[in-house]
């Protein structure tokens, strides 16, 4: 009988042990994604006139859509300090949308940098108070703002028909080649997300034209935008068919390794700059991203390919700087430095959207 008690008493002990290994901290998650947009904000590089910051897609967008899916589980009733900042710039931004300059003025970088900076922002201002919006449950007139400027540059004809002109400094994965299809699913998502948007009569030729654009270019995407794709179908009706969908979720999960994360090199053919070798090791940004989109995608999080991922991303936060890491796709790096932790901003963010949906589910 001792024996039988003893053999209990330590399966509960390994069990404990095992919870405790796998779980994570939300808290630590919040404070690093609330410093690194606090050092964002106050940067100089990232300063733009009228006293505002860009919103950039490695750090204060992942910061915007992860932060307020935290808010919950720490038992927060408002943003935090660094949230309200960026949403007050992104609020002055969108009211002075005639007054303000674009990030990347042609005078100062080239042409075509004005269209493609006021095309990217004009979706990024939409995503950022649409996920605000669609926490608190109800629209905004800000949102409406940064809607009506979002269509207003949405292109009518030619091959962008449908989707935005967008930033492109030949940095993957954001703002390359490629990245107008990763701006055009960003607005998709940010359709689904504010309330009455996607069901207004004047949005539904627009609408149309996006779902258009998307179809029409995503067999030919890297599985990076494709994820982004099936993020999108979440949230925005008809925007796949059944067998598209199935077709992204296959394809993504055959590129899932055998520890139950995904490298984002493996998700696109890229080719560092500075010829050195990309890291091909799981990553937080590419298995926090896969693991949402899926979920997103009508993927349950009880799915052993999405259990496993999030498993993996359970395992693998930094437990001192609450981070989840991933590195440059572009250059090798110094992780230490705060150019060098762009990455993993953009990796704690997903991250975080992935483990906070499979908790709800």
């Amino acid at each position: 009988m001792k024996a039988s008690r003893a053999l209990v008493f330590a399966l509960l002990c390994a069990s404990s042990t095992a919870a405790a290994q796998t779980s994570w901290d939300a808290r630590a998650a919040a404070a690093y994604l609330d410093a690194r947009q606090t050092w964002w904000s106050s940067w100089q590089t990232a300063a733009r006139d009228h006293q505002t910051a860009c919103v950039s897609c490695h750090t204060a967008l992942p910061f915007a859509l992860a932060r307020p899916a935290l808010r919950g589980a720490l038992h927060e009733d408002e943003p935090s300090t660094a949230e309200r900042k960026m949403l007050d710039d992104v609020i002055k931004r969108v009211a002075l949308w005639k007054d303000v300059e674009p990030f990347y003025p042609d005078q100062t970088r080239g042409l075509p940098k004005t269209s493609e900076s006021r095309g990217t922002e004009s979706v990024l201002n939409a995503i950022v108070l649409a996920t605000r919006d669609a926490h608190a449950g109800r629209p905004s007139d800000e949102a409406g703002a940064a809607f009506d400027n979002m269509w207003a540059l949405q292109f009518r004809n030619g091959d962008l028909a449908g989707g935005w002109a967008w930033l492109n400094f030949h940095n993957e994965p954001w703002e390359a080649n490629d990245s107008p299809y990763f701006g055009a699913a960003l607005a998709a998502i940010a359709i689904g997300r504010e309330p009455g948007v996607a069901s207004a009569a004047e949005n539904q030729e627009r609408i149309k034209r996006l779902r258009e654009y998307l179809r029409k270019g995503m067999t030919t995407q890297p599985l990076v935008n494709r994820a982004m794709l099936l993020w999108a179908s979440g949230g925005l009706a008809d925007l796949l068919a059944a067998d598209e969908r199935q077709a992204i979720v296959d394809a993504l999960c055959a590129k899932q390794n055998a520890d139950g994360g995904w490298s984002l090199s493996s998700l696109g053919q890229y080719k560092r700059g500075d010829n050195t070798p990309l890291d091909t090791a799981s990553d937080g940004y590419a298995t926090g991203l896969v693991a949402y989109a899926l979920q997103r995608g009508g993927s349950d999080a009880a799915d052993a390919r999405v259990s496993h991922a999030i498993v993996w991303l359970e395992q693998h936060q930094d437990r001192t700087t609450g981070n989840w890491s991933a590195s440059s796709l572009n250059k090798q790096r110094d992780p230490t430095t705060d150019i060098g932790k762009f990455m993993s901003d953009a990796a704690t963010a997903y991250a975080v959207l992935a483990l906070t949906s499979a908790a709800k589910r």
